[in-house]
């Protein structure tokens, strides 16, 4: 006799479980469970078709448990994920098979879940477990949205392949981008997400997302009501980031985003504190929505109350530094008027972490527990007493300190740049200047640099820190192809920024070469039909892995061959070779205090002429050696991102300075045009001069016009005396070694105006000069001023410098035969306003407006430093970590270039490689 035992469906439902990579909730499911028991055989004590109660389970002893449906993980995997194990006692229907089931839910990886009864054998049981899988995601696709979007909304929702989809993910998906565009004013959007399985692979879906954004909210109008001592205007610009619509408007747009505007009250009130208002309050505030204009009215009505003034302050629990000191900190006077948020600052400044408050003084000096609050004691009609109280708490050290996040870098490279040491006292001032440190590298995201706090005891005194980094690409590779100077230009720059020498021969670091260490190797060739430059560069800034003294050393060789602009022929015959060598230290002071930094260099160049007459040297034979020594002092303390300081300055001062040759080899410079040496001599076949007399090869002659004729040369014969002067020879002479000094000053600042908007102040100056002026100053090392500042290549040992609005090199001096020759002293003087688009590890991009001036002049006499060359001008730069810097500037010059009559007008600058 057969019995089946029926056993009733029961839904279960099942937790929310999070995911741990995304904090997204699983929505419950609705799992059935059929058990159906198929008995086989004769039982005397049950009739047939007896219904066994749902709550009057059997026992059984588990004999296995099988996995049947179509699914891609492993069997024992998901019945060891279930609870269930061979070999235990469950009751059928009962508590394990629903636990097994939830526990199975949990995971989120399954649309249905059924235990059915495979067969019983006595009193062991055999279950098989049937799964349906939930799909996965194969690829998803964005409608109307900017394919640029698309990557980061992917990322931000973390929808990769073979994703697990589930209602969940489409939730939560759906909710996020809305709330993006939200966020960006875009009140309207709407988002629809429809799935459809893929024909090719199994169990997976395509996901398409459709995004209508609709118009962008903006507001129409901030209205202020009940306020009389401080206008609408002033009350609308202290909020920072709520702005109605104003078309004059650039750097803020007019969107509403709620967390904003309520911290935008918040600025309100205290726009009141600042002026003495201590009691005032917003009543209500309203914002309403114009369906039809797309446009939002604020309104806002104010309670202003009395104002205040500041009456007795007294500090209360110090003990380590005196009322006296900490008066000087706060610098708030009995009488003065109550101001609220400068109270605040000067006793904790949260917008300044390197401020000058009275909690950094305690913080900067151990007292990381110290506790400092104003509390207002009494208030007398209009003035207000405050007690400062001040807990200081235990002097705390530094006791672990670690880094995480360096995947490529060395830990030796970090941690020499800490100024957290453990056992030290705690600093909030190392703290921060680790961090600037830390970002200085160039190796890590520093908008990313994140110190963590870790294992505070107060009872012990000490703090772990965990400096939390993120690796960014510190390679770039400059490619590049331009025509210029009648043929083509091709470069090739391999730049790498964390490179380790000590590896070179070891093959496992390879990858694709050894790095890590933070040396720095630069290889540039560049080279057309008529010159090549090869150049090598290699640094170490912590020479002998001891003390932050830097070694620098270079090589490089340039070869030229004079070209025919003009029929664009090139003859090898005729060339101009350059050998530079340098090396240099540098080495980081500690006074006056350690953003100091002493470098000098020693350098020799090597300048040869074969035949090569060009007007740009007066000699066409002959060589000319450039050995120097150059010193320098620099103070840079900009911060925190190299690429957009915000805060901060850099000055430095050079002088690089040859031997003084003429003190002592006894060369009288002034008089070589008189001695016979240097005198012309005739160096070509006999015929008659311009006189009509014999001109015999060896004669010395000079140059005449007879009858208003040609000029030629005439004969002297023997009277040298009478000869003209060969200005090559004496050149090549004075030139021989060349002798001069350089002088240049450099100042820049940045100061953070408003948000992310930036100052950038910058004034530059330079001077050559000659120690014997009868030798002069060398045509060598000179001033070039106007354009991009970009130099090609240079033959003579130039500086390019950049002022824009101006063709290159426009601005420097000429001779009387409109051939430039150098400036010998320059000034330059730059505003420039920065506002970053984004500072992603990836590319930074930020946007500028600027107004420089300069001049450049042939001498020291000629020197007027407001006699200037103005222009003005936008610009964009774009940095991305393997191909350093990229700009555009567009510049309008105010006055006319040497040459014009009028203001010189607009020239765009392409900007590559150059310093930020």
């Amino acid at each position: 006799m057969r019995l089946l035992l029926v056993i009733k469906k029961e839904n279960v439902d099942l937790e929310k479980p999070v995911n741990k990579l995304n904090n997204f909730l699983v929505l419950q499911k609705r799992v059935q469970i059929v058990l159906t028991l198929l008995l086989l055989g004769s039982f005397s004590q049950i009739k047939a078709q007896e219904r066994v109660p749902f709550d009057q389970g059997k026992k059984y002893i588990l004999a296995k448990v099988s996995v049947v449906g179509k699914i891609s993980f492993n069997e024992q995997t998901v019945v060891t994920f279930s609870g269930l194990q061979k070999g235990q006692e469950i009751t059928v229907p009962g508590e394990e098979i629903s636990g097994a089931i939830k526990k199975l839910g949990k995971l989120g990886l399954f649309d249905e879940i059924s235990f059915y009864v495979n067969k019983i054998d006595n009193d062991s049981i055999y279950l098989d477990l049937n799964i349906v899988e939930l799909p996965k995601l194969n690829e998803v696709k964005f409608v109307g949205i900017k394919k640029s979007k698309v990557e980061a909304l992917i990322k931000d929702n973390n929808l990769t392949k073979n994703k697990i989809v589930n209602e969940n993910l489409i939730t939560t998906t759906k909710n996020y981008i809305e709330n993006k565009y939200k966020k960006e004013g875009f009140y309207n959007t709407k988002v629809t997400i429809t799935n459809t399985p893929d024909t090719i692979n199994g169990n997976q879906v395509n996901m398409l997302v459709r995004i209508d954004k609709g118009d962008k909210v903006k507001i129409s109008s901030i209205d202020f009501i009940g306020n009389k001592q401080l206008t609408g205007n002033q009350l609308r610009s202290a909020m920072k980031d709520t702005k109605q619509k104003n078309f004059f408007r650039v750097l803020k747009s007019s969107k509403f985003i709620p967390e904003k505007y309520k911290t935008d009250l918040e600025k309100v009130v205290a726009a009141y504190k600042e002026k003495g208002y201590r009691d005032a309050r917003i009543i209500y505030d309203s914002v309403s929505y114009n369906k039809q204009k797309n446009m939002l009215t604020i309104k806002i009505k104010m309670e202003e109350g009395n104002k205040y003034y500041f009456g007795n302050i007294k500090f209360l629990g110090n003990t380590v530094y005196s009322d006296q000191l900490l008066n000087r900190y706060l610098g708030i006077k009995k009488g003065e008027t109550y101001n609220g948020v400068l109270l605040e600052k000067r006793i904790a400044d949260k917008t300044k972490p390197d401020a000058e408050d009275i909690t950094n003084l305690y913080q900067n000096n151990g007292y990381l527990f110290s506790n400092i609050n104003a509390v207002e004691v009494k208030t007398v009609n209009d003035t207000i007493d405050f007690e400062i109280r001040v807990t200081e708490g235990p002097i705390a050290y530094f006791n672990k300190i670690s880094v995480v996040g360096n995947d490529k870098t060395n830990d030796h490279v970090i941690y020499r740049e800490l100024r957290t040491k453990p056992g030290e006292k705690y600093s909030k001032e190392q703290l921060v200047r680790t961090i600037r440190e830390i970002g200085q590298l160039g190796f890590f995201d520093p908008e990313a640099i994140d110190p963590k706090f870790k294992n505070v005891d107060a009872a012990a005194g000490t703090v772990d820190i965990e400096y939390h980094v993120v690796e960014k690409g510190s390679s770039q590779v400059e490619l590049q192809g331009g025509y210029g100077g009648g043929g083509f230009i091709g470069t090739l720059g391999l730049s790498f920024n964390n490179f380790s020498a000590k590896n070179l021969f070891n093959k496992e670091s390879y990858k694709p070469l050894p790095m890590g260490d933070g040396q720095k190797v630069a290889l540039r060739l560049q080279g057309s039909t008529y010159f090549q430059t090869y150049s090598l560069s290699f640094s170490e800034p912590w020479f002998g892995g001891k003390k932050p003294v830097q070694f620098s050393s270079s090589i490089s060789y340039s070869k030229q061959f004079l070209n025919n602009y003009a029929t664009r022929t090139v003859d090898k015959d005729k060339s101009f070779n350059i050998l530079t060598l340098q090396v240099g230290l540098a080495k980081r002071l500690t006074v006056p205090d350690d953003y100091f930094v002493l470098s000098q260099s020693v350098s020799y160049q090597h300048y040869d002429l074969n035949n090569y007459n060009t007007g740009l040297f007066t000699f066409g034979n002959g060589a000319s050696r450039n050995l120097a020594y150059t010193i320098g002092l620099s103070r840079s303390n900009k911060g925190v991102n190299p690429i957009f300081p915000t805060y901060g300055s850099d000055f430095s001062i050079s002088a690089k300075v040859t031997p003084p040759y003429s003190l002592f080899n006894g060369i009288n410079y002034g008089d070589l045009q008189n001695q016979k040496e240097y005198k012309t001599q005739y160096t070509g076949a006999a015929r008659p001069g311009a006189d009509g007399k014999p001109l015999n090869p060896g004669d010395y002659v000079k140059v005449q016009t007879i009858n208003g004729g040609a000029s030629d040369y005439v004969s002297v014969g023997s009277d040298y005396a009478s000869a003209d002067t060969d200005q090559g020879k004496v050149d090549q002479k004075k030139y021989n070694w060349l002798e001069y000094y350089k002088i240049k000053f450099k100042g820049d600042w940045y100061t953070k105006l408003y948000g992310k908007l930036v100052l950038r102040t910058l004034t530059e100056f330079g001077f050559l000069g000659a120690y014997d002026q009868s030798r002069g100053v060398v045509p060598f090392e000179r001033f070039y001023l106007g354009g991009d500042g970009m130099a090609n290549y240079s033959m003579d040992g130039r500086e390019t410098i950049q002022l824009r609005g101006y063709e290159n090199n426009s601005l420097t001096p000429v001779n009387a035969r409109g051939e430039q020759i150098g400036a010998t002293i320059y000034n330059k003087f730059s505003a420039e306003l920065r506002y970053p688009i984004t500072l992603k590890s990836s590319a930074s991009i930020y946007a500028l407006a600027f107004l420089e001036a300069g001049s450049s002049y042939p001498t020291f006499k000629d020197y007027n430093p407001f006699d200037l060359n103005r222009s003005a001008g936008v610009g964009l730069r774009v940095f991305m970590p393997a191909f350093g810097l990229l700009g555009i500037d567009w510049g309008y010059g105010f006055d006319p270039q040497p040459g014009e009559t009028k203001a010189h007008g607009k020239e765009i600058h392409f900007i590559i490689g150059q310093q930020f």
